[in-house]
């Protein structure tokens, strides 16, 4: 064989090298990129995690573990969806959850150095498929959207499905929400604020 065979079999070999290792790991520079901070005062930089269902404790309600006097009753509105035998019981808000993906932590008001916010869902009922969705919106901002998450799920019986969503700046100062909708028909919505 010749050089010049020899050099072009080298370079094909390391073109190849090089494309096989650019494909490495494109799907977690993906997921673990973080959008620029913002023009506006919205929180566009928040980042959705993906969501966590796990079933329910048996003989457990969706309540919070705290020793502390239970907070007033959340504003989360039980809904059925027709085609399916599955409601949403509560919504719950918090800063922590608990290895069931329950919020271990409920709270309404959250400081603007707070990285994590979660919106535990808990359903009663069955269903071989059915869609949570959860779009978190920033009110003090004209009501933006900044980010929705839709997680398919699968229970035969009480459930818990947490969504995430996380800033790597400081939150801005206001009030948001987070609607959830089951089977895309908005069934919940609960408020918390950001203040420091």
């Amino acid at each position: 064989m010749n050089i010049q065979a020899h050099k072009t079999a080298l370079y094909c070999a390391t073109l190849a090298g090089l494309l096989v290792l650019s494909a490495c790991g494109k799907n977690e520079q993906a997921s673990n990129t973080t959008p620029t901070a913002p023009t506006s005062s919205a929180p566009a930089t928040a980042a959705p995690v993906p969501a966590r269902t796990a079933p329910a404790p048996a003989g457990s309600a969706p309540a919070p573990t705290s020793t502390a006097p239970a907070p007033a009753q959340t504003t989360g509105k039980s809904a059925s969806v027709n085609g399916g035998e599955i409601k949403v019981a509560a919504v719950t808000i918090g800063s922590q959850v608990n290895a069931a993906h329950a919020i271990s932590k409920e709270q309404r008001q959250f400081a603007p150095e707070d990285k994590d916010i979660y919106a535990s869902v808990a359903t009663t009922g069955t269903t071989d498929h059915a869609t949570l969705n959860a779009k978190w919106s920033y009110i003090d901002g004209q009501d933006e959207t900044f980010t929705s998450t839709t997680e398919s799920i699968a229970t035969d019986g009480p459930a818990i499905t947490t969504f995430k969503v996380q800033n790597p700046n400081a939150w801005p100062k206001g009030k948001y929400k987070v609607v959830i909708s089951l089977n895309g028909k908005a069934v919940a919505s609960e408020g918390f604020e950001v203040h420091g």
